[in-house]
């Protein structure tokens, strides 16, 4: 089965780290973001995938090819026009018996073999406080009967979570077509919650599924905690350091150098950093950065950045250079 994964996102909410890097190929817990989905699909059984890209799409696609032996097909999105315009770009590539769509911000955790096992479309959903902040569906008789992206006045509290399998490509493709050419717009953005719901009201049958797994990483703070949830529902070995202490759960790539320093709780250290002297805590440290005699917690420290110096809480972008005297 081929799957489309929007990852055109600027993340402005997570700058100063968009800047210079894909929303998509932010570390958490181990891995970049797109690396976490991108892994449960291969599992699953995806053996073809089309990226959105827009804003550094050139590191996506990298990192995709550099990392994965599955066909890969890159689409741009020229403006940031909603996740409605995203897969209208990428419509070509909605044919055969079904595609998955899975948004390449969120990390969402699922029984996906059974899912792609399903006879009729199907959305993923989970129950949620406030469905102002969501797209949301209307479910009666078990199926879908309606689709609202962000309503000021929610009639359910069944939020769309990002991943929708599709059995009826082609009619997805033109409820897309007829959306754009009516120019039905939200906020002056295309969402694919108006394309889903005139495949309803064609009468395609839309059932739902739920999540056992929903991690928002749009901001520092969302995406701190997806580390954290990731790192306590998927513990790892923590390795053995020479005159370190690394404490459960925590992830430190094999390639970071680390020496009389203390790390974690929940703590995730990229390839190629390299950290003395110092006690990290709840933190992400992303790949080559350089940390030297500080204590951090509830930090994210970008890629080659280098902080020196005492204890903190800082948000430092890739390239950075910090000393804390």
């Amino acid at each position: 089965m081929k799957a489309i994964i929007p990852v055109a996102g600027v993340g402005r909410r997570l700058r100063p780290h968009t800047h210079t890097q894909p929303k998509a190929l932010m570390h958490v817990a181990g891995r970049p973001i797109l690396g976490h989905i991108l892994d449960e699909l291969v599992a699953a059984g995806v053996d073809e995938v089309a990226l959105v890209v827009g804003h550094l799409g050139e590191k996506v696609e990298e990192y995709v090819r550099g990392r994965y032996r599955i066909p890969v097909h890159v689409v741009e999105q020229a403006e940031p026009l909603g996740n409605g315009h995203a897969i209208y770009v990428a419509r070509e590539h909605l044919d055969g018996d079904g595609v998955l769509i899975i948004m390449g911000d969120t990390i969402i955790k699922t029984d996906l073999p059974r899912v792609l096992g399903l006879r009729e479309s199907a959305i993923g959903i989970q129950e949620v406080a406030d469905p102002r902040r969501f797209g949301v569906v209307e479910v009666s008789d078990g199926l879908v009967r309606r689709l609202v992206e962000k309503p000021e006045v929610p009639h359910s509290n069944l939020a769309i979570v990002g991943v929708y399998l599709i059995r009826s490509p082609g009619l997805l493709r033109e409820c897309l077509e007829r959306m754009v050419a009516e120019r039905r717009q939200a906020r002056g953005e295309y969402w694919l919650a108006d394309a889903l719901q005139l495949m309803v009201e064609a009468g395609e049958p839309m059932r739902t599924f739920r999540t056992t797994g929903w991690y928002d990483c749009g901001t520092p703070e969302a995406l701190l905690e997806a580390n954290r949830e990731l790192l306590r529902s998927e513990p790892l070995t923590p390795p053995h350091v020479n005159g370190s202490v690394v404490l459960p759960p925590s992830f430190v790539d094999p390639s970071a150098r680390v020496e009389g320093s203390v790390i974690g709780p929940f703590a995730s250290v990229a390839e190629g950093a390299r950290i003395t002297n110092s006690v990290i805590r709840d933190s992400i440290v992303n790949a080559d950065a350089t940390l030297d005699g500080v204590l951090l917690e509830h930090s994210i420290i970008g890629e080659h950045a280098s902080v020196v110096g005492r204890a903190a809480r800082i948000n430092l972008g890739d390239s950075s250079e910090v000393e804390l005297g």
